[in-house]
């Protein structure tokens, strides 16, 4: 059952599993929306308060008027960890949530005490890239390249046998309001983490897809060589690694995440 918070003149979704845990924030990438996550809430829930939500604009999220920034997205999260009362979370954030993971880290080091980096890099893209789909949606919507982005989501392994989970990532990402769509595709346009990552001191892992074409698996190693301690985890998988490997993902999700 859907919560909605209320922000200055749009609604954010989420589910709050409640609960005496340690509270678990999930946070979904450009294009899917809070139940990319199901597969882990299954698994965490009977130990954790696990909490996940909708970015603007996606699934049950209102969209405010855009461009966004990455601080907008990771305020969203402050502004929903302040109104449940969580002066300190984990975090696991996956392509576009994990820029968002990064900027808390970064940003708010003293409220995320566990991080995990999945799929996602501190730059993500170019301005030429990301300047080309905005303008290739505002003429023809997500649709007209909706195809396109979904193969970038998974392996080519993967969809051949996984049709129907293909085609509802693909009807989720059709649903995606393109103002909201477009509005975080400016936040990663714009954002570029790469001179911050190195300051954070939150207990992190960093996990890789060898099949992954937006965010390549070196990238991610590279990432991981960035941040002081951490933990780098490469999965048989393509970009939305906690889909296709949900087993493999919640294994090292469960082992990083303190008691």
């Amino acid at each position: 059952m859907s919560n909605y918070l209320r922000m200055d003149d749009w609604s954010l979704a989420f589910d709050d599993s409640e609960g005496s845990g340690p509270a678990l924030l999930l946070c979904h990438a450009l294009g899917a929306d809070r139940t990319m996550w199901d597969r882990q809430v299954e698994e965490l829930v009977p130990r954790r308060r696990v909490i996940r939500y909708d970015h603007r604009g996606h699934g049950q999220s209102d969209a405010p008027p855009g461009p966004y920034t990455v601080a907008d997205l990771g305020g969203d999260v402050i502004t929903l960890a302040d109104v449940l009362e969580l002066d300190v979370f984990d975090f696991c954030g996956i392509s576009m949530g994990g820029m968002v993971g990064m900027w808390l880290a970064s940003s708010h080091p003293d409220r995320v005490r566990s991080l995990v980096l999945a799929n996602t890099a501190p730059r993500i893209g170019t301005g030429e890239y990301w300047n080309e789909r905005i303008a290739r949606i505002e003429e023809g919507g997500i649709d007209s390249i909706g195809d396109v982005i979904v193969e970038r989501f998974f392996s080519p392994q993967w969809r051949e046998t996984h049709g129907e989970e293909t085609k509802r990532s693909r009807e989720i990402l059709g649903g995606v309001d393109p103002e909201g769509y477009v509005g975080c595709c400016a936040a990663l346009r714009d954002a570029d983490l790469s001179d911050s990552v190195s300051s954070i001191r939150a207990h992190t892992m960093v996990l890789a897809g060898l099949h992954d074409v937006s965010t390549p698996p070196e990238a991610l190693e590279e990432l991981a060589a960035t941040i002081p301690g951490s933990d780098h985890v490469v999965l048989d998988a393509g970009h939305f690694s906690n889909v296709e490997a949900p087993e493999e993902f919640n294994t090292a999700l469960s082992r990083h995440l303190p008691d």
